[in-house]
């Protein structure tokens, strides 16, 4: 799915979580929150990953980082296969992945200091040897992001919420990781902040060679931060493109309805809005065949009883959808 060889390869990729009840709480059925997704993302790629609340964009994430046990399906990066790993393998893994949370304001211990949140994962992994080497790398990482080095002895209380995100920038960096899943990194900002964050995210991009799994619900951050987007839908990738391709030339009715939905800067341009009619279906009893039949302007009999496949729609365009080829 990329002309570049693939630093990482999601292959059928599948997480059910168990729901329980009655009283020796019984599995009685599965929230289906990812159905069989894959995709690459080369080496210093951005991969933007799109779509509603719910669709399962943050724990394809989390399973590509092994925050979530998948419950099938395989994850290779660089040649190996990850979902196999555990122990010593898996623990010296977490240095070329790592995260960048939502929430600026819980995904920093509010006990530490700067200093320490950012230092844990040189502690962890021997990264710094001595306490001037940790100090000091501490302080290059600070204003790496905009900081400033006597910031470090601060507490995460003292900071804004952008402020707060450029710390959590800076202790995925700590380790130097080759690829970086930024769940919504931005959503929880002012837009004003937002920007400054996002030409940061380019900016390191550039300078160490990073590769990004950009997750986001704005398809406006995504058209401006990502080489190649995929459009989730209900647990599974309905299309997948170069960004200009996709919004120039969106295939799958239902990316045709994302794009529709976001506003156009200039006021003389018009665009027709495409409402969908009904709810997204429960992810528990998702619908047979494809999953958006049942909100599908264009479907057929077809679309409700055959599982559409990935398939190239030209050249660097993958669709699931048997209508649009």
């Amino acid at each position: 799915m990329t002309d570049r060889r693939p630093l990482l390869s999601i292959r059928n990729l599948k997480k059910h979580f168990p729901v329980k009840g009655g009283i020796i709480a019984r599995e009685r059925n599965r929230v289906h929150a990812v159905d069989d997704v894959s995709f690459d993302i080369a080496a210093s790629e951005t991969l933007g990953l799109v779509g509603e609340s719910g669709c399962g964009k943050s724990t394809t994430g989390r399973c590509v980082l092994r925050l979530l046990e998948p419950t099938s399906g395989e994850i290779w990066f660089n040649g190996r296969d990850i979902t196999k790993l555990g122990g010593e393998a898996l623990r010296s893994l977490r240095r070329d992945l790592q995260i960048i949370f939502q929430d600026p304001y819980a995904s920093l211990n509010p006990r530490h200091t700067v200093g320490a949140i950012i230092g844990e994962a040189l502690i962890i992994h021997g990264l710094a040897k001595t306490r001037a080497a940790l100090e000091s790398r501490v302080v290059e990482l600070l204003e790496t992001v905009g900081l400033q080095a006597d910031q470090r002895r601060r507490y995460p209380h003292e900071f804004s919420g952008g402020q707060r995100q450029r710390i959590g920038i800076a202790r995925a960096l700590a380790v130097e990781p080759k690829l970086i899943v930024c769940d919504e990194p931005v959503s929880a900002l002012d837009v004003s902040i937002q920007a400054q964050v996002i030409n940061l995210l380019e900016d390191l991009q550039k300078r160490f060679s990073l590769a990004y799994l950009f997750i986001a619900h704005d398809l406006s951050v995504v058209e401006h931060t990502s080489d190649r987007v995929a459009v989730m839908y209900l647990g599974r990738v309905v299309e997948i493109a170069t960004a200009r391709s996709l919004y120039d030339n969106p295939r799958h009715p239902y990316t045709e309805a994302l794009l529709s939905a976001v506003p156009i800067p200039d006021p003389k341009a018009k665009r027709k809005r495409i409402v969908l009619q009904g709810d997204v279906p429960n992810p528990i009893h998702p619908p047979s065949g494809c999953h958006f039949h049942t909100r599908c302007p264009i479907a057929e009999s077809r679309c409700r009883v055959e599982v559409p496949r990935l398939e190239q729609s030209g050249a660097g365009h993958w669709v699931a959808c048997h209508l649009r080829r």
